[in-house]
């Protein structure tokens, strides 16, 4: 970074210095976890018969345990884009109004958790449903790790509660889908041709201004291809909108790629398991109990409203902690 002329290639600089800045923070983590329980055992012998440095003890310890689970989960990151940032989208499944009104409870959740983790979050796309809800939703998530931890989530998300759309108050099940795909730059070569491509443009929906309101600024982008759509409507322009929606094209199939890699490797290692990343992951329960289970590693919660509030870390975690295992086997 000190090297004359590092700044004259301001992306390649930009991509070093957040590299620089991510070894930094996992450098300073280490430390500041090596002095902590360094600590511990001279706070031990003092916290022995005095019930004030026993409580200080137990504080401590929960401290470098919360540092040492920030190690490990730094760990299980290896992926080519697992350190970056990460394009997010929600779509509404088959059903109507409730999948689309679970498709903005999940949007929320998801929005909570982020918020949760420190990340920085972009809304570039909202499409409301007819009644209530979302049909999709898009946005960019930055910060360290964001597409390794947001990988982990991908997948179909089930829905089981007593319909608020019902009159007959009946039971009903919605599914929505969460797609995650890296944020990736310019710099990243994905072939692209132009003869694959439909661009449409259509008038921006929900709060964003005269602008917004009056022109044919939002831009949805087809690959003729492999069918994947993408769209942007945030950006103030036609111009800023097809420039973004090309990236999020550009990380969908990068997605598809990576995809594609690891249901071969599954192949290979014979496992019958959910590498399609459309299965659905994990089931969430209103009715007739509360509770949400992860179809993958079999964790479960018996509080419902905490976990769509934002509380996904276990999850997570068990799943990360899963899939490093399976690859090292």
């Amino acid at each position: 970074m000190q090297r004359p002329g590092f700044w004259d290639d301001q992306e390649a600089a930009t991509r070093a210095s957040a590299a620089h800045a991510r070894a930094q923070r996992r450098l300073r983590t280490f430390r500041e976890l090596e002095a902590e329980a360094g600590d511990l055992g001279e706070l031990a012998e003092m916290a022995e018969g005095d019930e004030e440095m026993a409580s200080e003890l137990s504080a401590q310890l929960a401290t470098v345990e919360r540092r040492l689970d920030e190690l490990e989960e730094a760990r299980l990151f290896s992926g080519a884009y697992d350190a970056g940032d990460a394009v997010v989208s929600v779509h509404a499944g088959a059903g109507g109004t409730d999948s689309q009104d679970w498709a903005e409870m999940l949007l929320r959740m998801y929005l909570r958790w982020a918020e949760g983790r420190g990340f920085e979050v972009e809304m570039k796309e909202a499409s409301p449903g007819e009644e209530a809800g979302l049909k999709s939703a898009t946005f960019i998530a930055r910060g360290e790790n964001a597409y390794g931890l947001f990988a982990a989530e991908r997948g179909v998300h089930r829905l089981v509660r007593i319909s608020p759309f019902d009159s007959s108050a009946r039971r009903h099940t919605s599914f929505a889908q969460l797609d995650v795909g890296p944020l990736v730059d310019e710099g990243v070569e994905v072939e692209i041709d132009d003869a694959d491509l439909r661009i449409d443009t259509y008038r921006a929906s929900g709060a964003g201004g005269q602008h917004v309101n009056k022109t044919d600024s939002a831009v949805r982008i087809t690959h003729i291809p492999t069918g994947v759509v993408v769209q942007c409507q945030n950006e103030r322009s036609q111009t800023q909108n097809k420039a973004m929606a090309m990236r999020f094209l550009r990380s969908k199939l990068i997605e598809l790629e990576e995809r594609k890699r690891a249901e071969e490797l599954a192949k290979v290692r014979g496992e019958v398991k959910d590498v399609a990343w459309g299965s659905q992951i994990r089931s969430y329960f209103l009715h007739p109990d509360q509770r949400v289970k992860d179809h993958r590693t079999g964790h479960e919660v018996g509080d419902a409203q905490r976990v769509l509030d934002g509380d996904l870390d276990d999850f997570i975690r068990d799943f990360l902690n899963k899939t490093a295992a399976s690859s090292a086997s």
